[in-house]
């Protein structure tokens, strides 16, 4: 069974901050013009990923994940532990945090927290991310929320398309309006809102905040990682490892010609974010463009990719 990657359908999922990037860039199908989240690869019960070819086509990746193991590698974990998103952020996004695994299953009575990272695929000249805080304690961190001290409170950066940058649970951020991302995360969809510049929606209505389990999850004080990229020149292409963390680990593959790689992983997530080609695995051949989401399975043992694409891959 499936010598070839397994083919998503995305869930496009409307948000207040979102736009119409998502069509206009990589030509889904979007319900609305505040189109902000392309859930690529998701086995999560709020958006899970359909399955578009071979005999499985039609099923869900949460049936899949339940049903055929032997696709991933006989992986032990209960449920599928990553997500894949691509963002149109077209206005700020709330200032928020995740809680880590424990504060999950304790509090939430789900299995995963939310580590995440971005690779920035486009923005704006002059747009920032929120990322991290200036609170060296609870108290501080309160105070200056109670006091409406955010420019006191936030740090803010400036990113470039190919930016990344990796964020674990715990971490205050916010993507900034006018910046397209890709995320690669746990299969989470915890957030808790400390900020969300006092927006309404078409009702007049604010989000809910969370501030008490912000303040109990965030870090303090905020310490950026540091990432070092390992770089590999693969055949007439470029494979880049963006991050190795505990709970993924995160490449980009640039294909200028061809790539070859061989599975060793129990299964790859992989996202076309530029260009077009063709994926050719155990001597079979599929077409990729621009917007493809696929999962390449433990059952292939051969990856070529042929063309000029970029894609970031992923896998636990």
């Amino acid at each position: 069974m499936y010598k070839e990657p397994l083919f998503l359908e995305p869930e496009l999922k409307e948000r207040i901050w979102g736009g119409e990037r998502l069509a206009t860039e990589f030509g889904y199908t979007i319900p609305s013009k505040t189109t902000g989240e392309c859930w690529g690869i998701s086995a999560h019960p709020n958006g899970p990923s359909i399955v578009k070819n071979g005999v499985l086509a039609g099923k869900s990746l949460i049936d899949v994940w339940d049903q055929h193991r032997e696709l991933f590698g006989n992986e032990p974990s209960e449920q599928f532990p990553l997500l894949t998103k691509i963002l149109d952020a077209k206005t700020d996004l709330s200032v928020q945090v995740h809680p880590d695994d424990q504060y999950a299953r304790e509090v939430e009575h789900v299995p995963y927290g939310k580590t995440e990272c971005w690779y920035v695929i486009d923005c704006e000249d002059g747009a920032e991310i929120v990322y991290g805080h200036n609170a060296k304690s609870p108290e501080e961190f309160r105070s200056l929320v109670d006091s409406g001290q955010w420019d006191k409170l936030l740090r803010r950066v400036k990113v470039k398309p190919g930016d990344f940058f990796y964020v674990p649970s715990g971490t205050i951020h916010a993507i900034g309006g006018g910046i397209l991302i890709l995320e690669s995360q746990q299969s989470s969809d915890i957030t808790y809102r400390v900020y969300d510049y006092d927006r309404t929606d078409a009702e007049g209505n604010k989000r809910e905040l969370h501030i008490e389990p912000s303040i109990q999850v965030a870090q303090y004080p905020h310490q950026s990682p540091e990432l070092t990229y390992k770089i590999e020149q693969a055949s007439e292409g470029k494979v880049t490892e963006l991050v190795k963390a505990d709970y993924f680990t995160v490449e980009r593959w640039e294909v200028r010609g061809w790539l070859e790689r061989k599975q060793e992983q129990p299964f790859l997530l992989v996202s076309v974010i530029n260009g077009e080609g063709v994926i050719t695995t155990d001597g079979k051949d599929n077409a990729l463009r621009k917007g493809d989401h696929f999962i390449i399975p433990a059952t292939v043992e051969t990856i070529t990719l042929s063309g000029q694409c970029d894609c970031i891959v992923s896998h636990p």
